[in-house]
């Protein structure tokens, strides 16, 4: 980053590099301190950290400038989940962000500015999750739905109904925010939504009069926060046949194509439509993109390498987004003709409607319209001829009720243990705080008596557990049939809570617990955020971070990748299996970790990911979900169980499918039954370019290294009718082969042991490969109901001329054999023919393209490389050759005829006794190369106690007694095998 202009660099190409160039461009991520205030400033004065002053006073002040102007002016803040929206827009502690300094700044200009005008400050707050408007200021039931957005001539879409507070001090501003944020909690949690996926929305009304000129000038500040930039992405980046059924992600979206179709305006381009209308959010920001505001947008980056991806799409959405061009101006009336206006228009109104009904016209729909008309003038005039200082005193009221609500709040905080909400959002947790006084105290749904604290959210029994407050001890006692997790491990009898201690109630509803003001001390809290809760309940299921990489200082980007997305899905499941179990869906989810290096030809260890195993519990069907149609399809789920939830309450005003007669095509719960990968093994091909048969009992590993069934191979080298080749064939060099014809047989004989079946006698199985340069994968036939099924499945492969890749592809890769599941009503797999090359005697012709147009472009320089060297080899072994004839001549010249002919029959013999003693090293090989893999996935239980964990230190050194001998002895073999062979020569030829 480098004053405006920022370079993103992609973490696997270096070459890769994109530039961009804005406004400004900020660097927080380091270089600052924490002052004694608390406050975070640069290490060095002149550093290139950005504080949170400095961003104020190159953005805010701007904003609020405009304002005063009587221009409308918008800040928009786009980016990442976690990459530091929420820190700018509204800050943390005493690192104020751009909303309350804006504030500050404001109310300081409206009493410098009091002499000469009457300034009128007005706060409303909103939330905008799935195309709803929730009024985050409004205290009572909430508006099935949402608010409702209206569209008016002059004022252009609002919200109707939406709580507009009048405000004359920064504080009372904090305080609403304050307020709007506990709303916010308190609602997310008992939507079980998720505020990453919700906008937010703060309006300051800024109302000017100028009594001298007559004139008032009204501006409106929107500061909005935008929903997680990622999610956009992540659920649409897979085809899934609900997708179209979730407004989850519709605002971004058209956002999106709204700042796309703007910038296209700006350079010239015709564009028949701007997409205003087809979201809730682009409705009310209508004014600030290309219409009639000041508009600044903040796009907050992540500077991790696992998000460059996201990365750089925000860069590019910030790009277009700077392009577009709005035409603002100066929001100003006179007031007292506006007044007088507004009653000489009713005046005639009222005339129209008494000459309407005199001449007895049947004008009903007129009449309607006019009287709208009439009524919309009279609230107008009403409005304006309000006194502003009424509506501010009713607003003092309500913080004064607040501020002694709050000051209570602070006093028991002081005298009694409680419970502290913890959230996925930073700016939410912390909010709400459950004290527990002397005695017992009932935890749950029930608010109806006077000793419960009631709590809502999927899991939630009616009386979920009950907290004693005893001799200064408190204690906690689940309830039966209720789930409570205590330091992430789950608890059934009565638990003494200590300070600090983590609460996970129901699914995923997430608090810290304080102890008394006397265990508190020093402690910082704000390490225990949500993260580290489900950190803790990964690490109880076995999943630690670094697992993998013992002894290294740095994780893996990949690893840590994998770690934060399974505990980012860890409570999604969670309340996708509540959800479920309430709605007697019968269906189970469970994440898993995937292995790629399963589908690997070489085995290497390639990066993992998580999927979602979904299993019908009734009929034992089974799905396999990836992250992104999991995430889609749990919020079409919170759908559902929403509409559920109303039924369940007599309220029928919630529009919606039935949750009971919900059609399956629509049930987010069900899926299509498909073929299921189970596991796969891998056929190394090593022996193939020696021309040596090999026959392998495989184990089928599973994505968790589950072993999912035993699978019976061979690898039969043969001539092109199919004959198998004998001893004398097998080669010493592979490098003879080039050029030459290569013909074997992969004879795939039966499968033993398939838990698959096992599980369910009703289901089937296929195996399915893919063989160096073939386009398409080719499939067993399918076999049902039998837990060892015989397959006798044989395919014969040819290589009309051998290239140095493919040799170089026998000696270094393994053929995948991957193992799939059917189910009752899916249907088999096919092999494709398409760019098969295939004989009329059945045969796959392979290495098809020749030894140079196979070679991958990055693999061309070094194989040409090894062709010189190879040459020049063959060049110095044909020299050593003749100088080898030309000495046995001499030697055979000073003895008899016999020797000589007997000397000249010694090679083949010896040459097949030395591809005999290869083979078997080749078979030993192979048993030590499984030794090796039975002690890779040799792992001790998470949950084993000391005498657990030496049973299994003397099982690996048995592992790994075994694994030496089978490896020395196959060596050992080897080495007396070619110490006989030579010893024999030598006998025979008497010159060795």
């Amino acid at each position: 980053m480098v004053s405006s202009s920022i370079t993103i660099q992609d973490p696997r190409d270096t070459q890769n590099r994109r530039s961009f160039s804005f406004d400004y461009a900020y660097w927080s991520h380091s270089g600052f301190i924490q002052d004694r205030s608390g406050l975070y400033v640069p290490e060095e004065p002149g550093g290139r950290y950005a504080d949170q002053d400095s961003v104020f006073q190159d953005l805010g002040e701007g904003i609020l400038e405009n304002a005063l102007q009587g221009y409308n002016a918008t800040l928009l803040a786009y980016g990442q989940t976690g990459s530091g929206k929420s820190y700018s827009m509204v800050g943390y502690g005493p690192n104020k962000g751009l909303v309350p300094r804006l504030c500050d700044r404001l109310f300081q200009a409206v009493r410098e500015k009091q002499d000469n005008r009457q300034c009128q400050v007005f706060f409303s707050m909103v939330e905008i999750y799935n195309e709803q408007v929730i009024d985050l200021l409004f205290r009572g039931s909430r508006t099935p739905g949402g608010l409702r957005v209206r569209e008016e001539q002059q004022r252009g879409f609002y919200v109707e109904g939406v709580r507009t507070v009048p405000c004359d001090s920064a504080p009372q501003v904090e305080q609403l925010m304050e307020q709007g944020t506990r709303t916010r909690t308190t609602a997310a949690t008992h939507m079980n939504a998720n505020s990453s996926r919700s906008h937010m929305l703060i309006i300051l009304q800024l109302k000017q009069i100028f009594s001298k000129e007559s004139i008032t000038k009204q501006s409106n500040i929107n500061l909005v926060d935008l929903a997680g930039s990622e999610r956009q992405r992540s659920s649409g980046s897979e085809a899934d046949r609900l997708k179209e059924g979730t407004a989850i992600n519709l605002s971004l979206t058209t956002l999106g194509n709204v700042i796309s179709a703007l910038a296209d305006v700006a350079v010239g381009k015709k564009v028949v439509h701007i997409p205003y209308r087809y979201s809730v959010l682009t409705k009310l920001l209508q004014s600030a993109l290309g219409g009639n505001s000041r508009t600044v947008m903040i796009a907050t980056l992540s500077p991790a390498d696992i998000c460059y991806e996201e990365s750089l799409s925000t860069l590019r959405y910030a790009e277009r987004a700077k392009r577009i061009q709005n035409r603002a101006v100066v929001n100003e009336s006179p007031t007292e003709r506006l007044v007088k206006e507004l009653k000489a228009e009713n005046a005639r109104l009222l005339q129209r409607l008494s000459r309407l009904g005199q001449e007895g016209r049947r004008a009903d729909d007129e009449t309607k319209e006019l009287r709208q008309l009439l009524t919309h003038n009279e609230l107008q005039i009403r409005a304006i001829q309000t006194l502003w200082e009424q509506h501010l005193q009713e607003a003092l009221k309500d913080w004064e009720q607040q501020y002694a609500n709050i000051t209570q709040e602070r006093r028991m905080m002081q005298m009694y243990p409680y419970i502290l909400n913890i959230n996925e959002d930073a700016q939410l947790s912390g909010v709400v705080k459950l004290f527990i006084q002397e005695g017992e105290w009932d935890i749950g749904l029930c608010d109806s008596s006077p000793r419960s604290i009631s709590i809502k959210g999927l899991g939630i029994q009616e009386r979920h557990a009950v907290f004693r407050n005893e001799q200064r001890r408190v204690t906690l006692t689940p309830l039966a049939g209720s789930k409570v997790i205590v330091n992430g491990n789950s608890v059934s009898q009565t638990t003494e809570l200590q300070h600090l201690d983590r609460l996970i109630l129901g699914s995923n509803c997430t608090f810290l617990f304080i102890g008394y003001p006397s265990e508190r001390g020093g402690d910082d809290w704000s390490r225990y955020d949500y993260d580290y809760f489900q950190s803790e309940l990964a690490a109880a299921e076995g999943i630690h971070l670094g697992d993998s990489s013992p002894g290294s200082s740095q994780t893996d980007p990949s690893l840590l990748a994998v770690f934060y997305d399974y505990i980012k899905l860890m409570p999604m499941v969670a309340e996708a299996n509540q959800m479920s179990q309430e709605l007697n869906k019968g269906v189970e989810f469970k994440l898993e970790i995937k292995n790629l290096a399963l589908s690997d030809s070489k085995g290497h260890e390639l990066e993992k990911k998580i999927v979602v195993r979904v299993t019908s519990v009734g009929n034992k069907q089974v799905w396999m979900w990836s992250k992104a149609k999991f995430v889609n399809r749990k919020f079409l789920m919170e759908e559902v169980y929403q509409q559920h939830q109303a039924e369940h309450s007599g309220d029928h005003r919630v529009q919606g499918l039935s949750a009971a007669t919900l059609p399956r095509d629509k049930d987010p719960f069900w899926d299509p039954v498909e073929p299921l990968l189970l596991g796969s093994a891998h056929l190394w091909l090593q022996s193939l370019a020696f021309r040596i048969a090999l026959e392998e009992q495989l184990e089928v590993l599973g994505s968790e290294g589950t072993e999912e069934a035993i699978l019976q191979a061979q690898l039969v080298p043969c001539t092109s009718t199919g004959i198998p080749l004998g001893e004398d064939d097998i080669l010493i060099d592979p490098s003879e082969l080039l050029g030459r014809r290569l013909d074997f047989q992969l004879v795939l004989e039966q499968c033993c042991g398939l838990r698959w079946i096992r599980e369910a006698r009703n289901r089937g199985v296929q195996i399915g490969f893919r063989l160096f340069d073939c386009s398409q994968p080719l499939y067993t036939p399918a076999v049902w109901h039998n837990i060892n099924p015989l397959l006798d499945h044989r395919v014969h492969f040819a290589s009309l001329h051998t290239s140095q890749y493919l040799l170089d592809y026998l000696q270094s890769s393994a053929v995948v054999l991957e193992l799939w599941g059917l189910q009752e009503g899916c249907t088999d797999l096919t092999s494709s023919m398409e760019g098969v090359r295939i004989t009329t005697e059945g045969i796959f012709i392979i290495d098809k393209a020749g030894p140079t147009e196979a070679v991958p472009t990055d693999l061309s320089c070094s194989l040409k490389g090894l062709q010189q060297d190879l040459e020049e080899l063959r060049s110095v072994n044909a020299s050593l050759r003749r100088e080898n004839d030309t000495l046995r001549e001499q030697l055979n010249s000073a003895r008899n005829g016999g020797e000589s002919v007997r000397g000249r029959s010694v090679r083949p013999s010896c040459d097949a006794e030395f591809a005999r003693a290869l083979k078997v090293f080749y078979h030993s090989m192979t048993s030590v190369r499984g030794q090796l893999q039975r002690l890779r996935r040799h792992r001790s239980s998470e949950e084993s106690d000391l005498l657990g964990l030496r049973l299994f230190v003397d099982e690996q050194s048995r592992l790994l007694k075994d694994f030496s001998e089978q490896l020395e002895q196959s060596v050992s073999a080897l080495k007396q095998d070619v110490a006989a062979i030579v010893r024999r020569k030598r006998e025979r030829s008497g010159i060795w």
